[in-house]
């Protein structure tokens, strides 16, 4: 899974809320519009709203449901949203740049970078494709549903998101099977950190961010727990039945180079496009990132591969996209690129609590595409 709370938590948290099923549209209803206006109605998600690009490079953002359950106002078009594991390629990014600088080996050892830390003989490229068999730490500091909202302005320092997770044994052995853990990424961010000198939210930006003139995305700063521009508001639900508890203000922490940045749906399709059309990183590291493995557990759908923070989905209507997606308390974020130009983002307004409502959201991005396609 993305970064998220662990599936049976999220799970036992089951809200059936009902919402306002009306949208504010940039475009005519199509297929995208019809596609969130059903993630409101059925999956019971307060908003969602969308960036989508098609075949022919025309770019539409769309909206649906409500910004502010206590107001009623709209969701914001191309609001900021907080982008949970998507960060998690950004920080891929810079650690093959850094690779691509000859400033890190990715078939060195973490143990060469930072001493110590953790046990065996684990690879940088290990940590970038999931392949570590590090424990994830969320599933030990997040045990029961009302962590999502107790938890949510606890702060936590990266080393020790490291110790929690290394509470628990290592799940197998080096290389030998793909599951997805946290931990990888920011083990990462504390090693790009040591070879840098430099704090890895300032690396994400200096290399990515300002280049590509992302003006709505940026790492938030440590202890900063406001979204600083316009945005819809986020919720999460701690019991069956219960309400949506409004989390916007939270502390990205927990995520950091693994779940932290916050950016908007338009910020995100132009960062992923930048990517896959090769302008962020050299032919090897290109290569690198986009060699991938099967990856089942991903997503509740079928068709994933994982490469290095990058992940290959085989679409319905034929062909291949590369994205990521993220989930952190208040949204959920779903996006795929495909290499004819054709890309599409959708965040949601509530953390889900179900694979189904997972589901939907991966199966709204899949329609965004294959109507584009032509």
């Amino acid at each position: 899974m993305r970064f998220r709370i662990p599936v049976a938590v999220a799970l036992a948290a089951a809200a059936l809320v009902a919402v306002p099923a009306g949208s504010q549209a940039a475009t005519r209803p199509g297929t995208v519009q019809r596609a969130l206006d059903q993630l409101v109605r059925d999956d019971h998600f307060p908003g969602a709203l969308a960036s989508v690009r098609d075949a022919r490079g025309h770019v539409r953002q769309y909206t649906a449901g409500v910004g502010d359950l206590a107001t009623g106002r709209p969701v914001p078009r191309d609001g900021q949203v907080r982008i949970g594991s998507n960060t998690k390629t950004f920080t891929a990014v810079v650690v093959l740049q850094l690779a691509g600088e000859g400033k890190i080996d990715l078939d060195g050892t973490v143990e060469h970078y930072l001493p110590g830390l953790v046990p065996g003989k684990i690879t940088v490229r290990q940590l970038l494709q999931q392949v570590s068999g590090l424990p994830d730490y969320d599933d030990v500091l997040f045990t029961a549903p009302a962590d999502l909202v107790g938890k949510s302005h606890s702060y936590f320092e990266p080393r020790r998101l490291v110790d929690a997770a290394l509470t628990r044994p290592v799940s197998f052995p080096p290389g030998t099977k793909w599951e997805y853990s946290n931990t990888n990424y920011v083990l990462l961010g504390l090693l790009a950190e040591r070879v840098t000198e430099r704090p890895i939210g300032e690396e994400i930006t200096r290399r990515i961010i300002e280049p590509l003139g992302l003006r709505d995305t940026y790492w938030p700063g440590v202890g900063e727990q406001r979204l600083r521009g316009t945005h819809p508001h986020g919720y999460v639900a701690v019991g069956d039945g219960e309400p949506w508890v409004d989390v916007t203000e939270m502390d990205p922490s927990l995520g950091w180079s693994a779940g932290q940045l916050v950016s908007t749906p338009d910020d995100l399709r132009t960062f992923l496009e930048a990517l896959i059309q090769g302008r962020l990183l050299g032919p090897a590291q290109q290569k690198a990132m986009m060699t991938t493995v099967p990856a089942p557990d991903f997503e509740p759908t079928a068709g994933w591969e994982y490469g290095l923070g990058l992940a290959r989905h085989a679409l319905p209507c034929g062909g291949y996209a590369w994205g990521h997606g993220g989930d952190i308390q208040g949204f959920e974020t779903r996006n795929l690129v495909t290499e004819d130009g054709r890309s599409a983002v959708v965040a949601v307004t509530g953390l889900p609590t179900s694979l189904d409502q997972v589901t939907d959201v991966s199966n709204s991005v899949d329609a965004a595409l294959c109507a584009g396609a032509s």
